[in-house]
């Protein structure tokens, strides 16, 4: 984890153990916070990896999926009918004529389509945050778990009366899992398998 003294390598500005956002103070343990910044970090690193032309496909279609591209569509649509009907003969761009009785049906299919787009856009952001969430509230119970038998360890070692053994997977158990190295492995695994595939 980056001390505080580093604010602008850490990618959450933080106080002590609170969390500023939007100005807003919220107190979050400091193992949370290196979980949501090593989250962050492997997104980011996607984000990097990707080809400037896959760049540009998603820009676009986050673009189109947006429901003020809707809101555009149906402005155009309604000034080229508007037009059609008070000054046809000033169509800009060559426009043919607006005729809603051949036009009607793709036009209906477009804003449709758009809508849906708009929609599905909307649920997977829902789905994408709700599984960041499952992903925090895994890595902070492992965690957790792991403090726990830490503590167990150690109270079985201060009992007088409890046999003194060593406990190769307690000792494991008891350190918790940096959630980076297992993105670090998730993702040379992947990588590996996908090359051996080609």
């Amino acid at each position: 984890m980056v001390s505080d003294s580093e604010p602008s390598s850490r990618m959450i500005l933080t106080s002590g153990k609170s969390v500023y956002i939007h100005g807003k103070k919220y107190p979050l343990s400091e193992q949370v916070i290196k979980n949501i910044e090593t989250i962050i970090g492997f997104q980011i690193k996607q984000e990097k990896n990707l080809p400037i032309h896959q760049r540009l496909i998603e820009k676009t279609a986050t673009f189109m999926s947006q429901s003020m591209f809707l809101y555009w569509q149906l402005l155009f649509f309604i000034t080229w009918a508007l037009w059609t009907y008070f000054a046809p003969e000033q169509l800009p761009l060559g426009l043919p004529a607006f005729d809603l009785s051949n036009m009607g049906i793709d036009i209906a299919a477009l804003l449709i389509a758009t809508g849906v787009l708009v929609q599905q856009t909307r649920q997977n952001k829902l789905a994408e945050e709700r599984s960041h969430l499952i992903l925090q509230i895994n890595l902070l119970n492992e965690q957790k778990i792991a403090k726990l038998i830490d503590l167990m360890e150690e109270l079985r070692k201060d009992l007088p009366k409890v046999p003194k053994r060593y406990d190769q997977e307690a000792e494991m158990m008891k350190e918790s899992t940096d959630p980076q190295v297992v993105l670090d492995i998730l993702q040379e695994n992947l990588e590996q398998s996908v090359n051996g595939l080609s």
